[in-house]
């Protein structure tokens, strides 16, 4: 009998307004969370771990992928503190493993986290979807945050149409603009614009090749631990897969994503293959990727993008987008051919439509267009595996 992908769902834990018996009824049988609560940095209590393991066991769900432990910015920036950092994430570690938690997603974005300027685009049909607009965010950049040589980093086409927007910008829009940059993962702490500047002036100095230094001292650091309790670790792509605000991106492509998995060439380190973030770079080749990683790809957020002339992209229907996602499906079940263990995947992001347009919903994440999303993914693999069936009777 054929494996199947595990269906999953992100879920932000009993505050959020999508409920496990909505997620149940969508038709997932696993559960993306983590405990949003804890301060980035701090150990997760064994005990908050059960107790969130035990709601989701209780709906008749599995928590599958634990995303996301974040980070700490002092290590992703190798300061003093560090080390004390670095031994929470061990412990951390620890606990979810001994909880029967084995697939984690982190990403090593700095400060921000995915990054867009419209969080409720108006698509034709009605529906609102998640956008990045190009010349918006030359704006935040130039006249909001002022960062020096801002103007350098955009495309002469982009700051064009800047130039046209300058006169039309009313003070709500430039606040709003504001706080969706630095809004950060819905339910945690969005970063200042003071902040922001500060951090500014750290990655400068750090640039690409610092960061992906401490990368490697971070797989490093926790190696011993995934192994010896047979964790996976999954990095994100960086979300868009390009330099922003000035601020340096070290998993944007191919060429990126091969370089983290050659720097610690062990099994626990691997990917969560994004296709939304990836997608979002024209450079970026999605099948052709997955087939040279996909030995150490151990998730996947299935999402599609529609990309214009500027570079503006807006996230479209899961199976109506610039991102081939026959092919990176077909690729998917062939991969997962081979598992022990399947791999989960998500409907990542869906627009907000039908009654979900009355709702307040945590942005990208609300009910009724994810569950389109998994049901159009649903019935993709599925006829590729009868494709596949077939062909080899």
């Amino acid at each position: 009998m054929k494996k199947h992908l595990i269906q999953t769902w992100r879920w932000y834990g009993p505050n959020d307004p999508v409920s496990l018996l909505d997620i149940k009824q969508a038709g997932a049988k696993g559960i993306v969370s983590a405990l949003h609560q804890i301060p980035h940095g701090e150990i997760w209590p064994f005990e908050d771990i059960i107790e969130r393991k035990r709601i989701i066991e209780s709906a008749g769900l599995v928590w599958s992928v634990v995303e996301s432990v974040p980070v700490h910015e002092a290590i992703k920036t190798n300061s003093k503190d560090a080390d004390r950092y670095l031994k929470n994430y061990k412990q951390t570690l620890t606990h979810l493993a001994q909880a029967g938690l084995k697939t984690i997603c982190y990403n090593f974005m700095p400060v921000l986290d995915w990054t867009r300027t419209d969080l409720s685009f108006s698509l034709p049909n009605g529906a609102k979807a998640l956008y990045l607009d190009w010349s918006d965010l030359a704006f935040f950049d130039i006249y909001i945050l002022r960062r020096d040589g801002a103007r350098d980093d955009y495309s002469k086409a982009n700051l064009e149409i800047l130039e046209k927007k300058i006169e039309d910008f009313p003070e709500e829009k430039k606040q709003l603009l504001e706080s969706i940059i630095c809004m950060g993962v819905p339910t945690e702490g969005s970063v200042s614009l003071s902040q922001l500047r500060n951090s500014l002036e750290i990655y400068k100095a750090i640039g690409k090749d610092g960061l992906r230094r401490n990368l490697v001292l971070f797989l490093e650091s926790i190696a011993e631990v995934c192994e010896s309790n047979g964790i996976k670790m999954t990095i994100h792509p960086d979300d868009p897969p390009f330099p922003i605000l000035g601020l340096p991106r070290i998993a944007s492509n191919h060429d990126d994503l091969s370089w983290i998995l050659n720097a610690v060439d062990k099994p626990f380190n691997g990917v969560c293959f994004c296709t939304g973030s990836l997608g979002a770079g024209s450079f970026n080749d999605l099948p052709s990727i997955l087939k040279a990683i996909g030995e150490r790809v151990y998730f996947a957020h299935l999402r599609n993008v529609k990309k214009d002339q500027f570079g503006n992209f807006y996230e479209s229907d899961h199976l109506d987008g610039d991102v081939d996602m026959f092919e990176v499906m077909k690729e998917l079940v062939d991969i997962n051919s081979t598992r022990e263990v399947p791999i989960p995947f998500r409907p990542d992001h869906g627009h907000q439509i039908l009654d979900d347009l009355h709702k307040e919903t945590n942005p990208g994440y609300s009910a009724i267009g994810r569950l389109k999303g998994l049901a159009e993914l649903r019935g993709l693999e599925m006829g590729i595996a009868r494709m596949k069936n077939s062909n080899n009777m």
